[in-house]
């Protein structure tokens, strides 16, 4: 568990300030990010709290602990989870992480790190998630297939 912290630690705040620092900080002023870059924060703070929100369901649906298998598709939890941010969005994780590296993207004033976050979503919408989602489908049959059919794959309403 302590590891995972600081693995995210990492990828979520220290990388984005590394990647940062490979360019121009647009806004910035000796040394200082401008009002429009301290904008940057609000989706951070946003992306932390469904983040939060995310694993509080997860502990919630798992309480001996949130613990991923392994199956022929991709690794999978145990349960299906339909309730909290996932009945708006089949990867509310995404979306936060999303918000975060956007709002660190605006806040450093950083192009690059907007790059890194193009680049993430390219691979992540068309690449990560359908892989992800097979294994959801193969352990939970019928049951994902109402859940995908009824739940955008990221942000909107749930359908009849």
């Amino acid at each position: 568990m302590a590891l995972n912290a600081i693995a995210n630690l990492f990828v979520l705040g220290i990388f984005p300030w590394m990647l940062s620092s490979l360019a121009m900080r647009h806004g910035w002023r000796e040394g200082r990010p401008s009002g429009w870059n301290l904008a940057g924060i609000v989706p951070v703070a946003a992306g932390f709290m469904g983040i939060l929100w995310s694993l509080r369901g997860h502990s919630m649906a798992a309480p001996r602990g949130w613990t991923i298998e392994a199956t022929p598709h991709y690794p999978t939890p145990a349960y299906l989870l339909v309730s909290g941010p996932y009945q708006y969005s089949r990867n509310p994780i995404y979306i936060a992480e999303g918000a975060i590296f956007l709002g660190w993207s605006i806040f450093y004033g950083s192009l690059v790190m907007l790059g890194v976050v193009l680049a993430a979503a390219v691979i992540a919408g068309p690449v990560i998630v359908p892989r992800e989602e097979r294994g959801l489908e193969a352990r939970f049959g019928e049951s994902f297939r109402e859940y995908k059919r009824t739940t955008p794959m990221f942000l909107g309403r749930r359908r009849r």
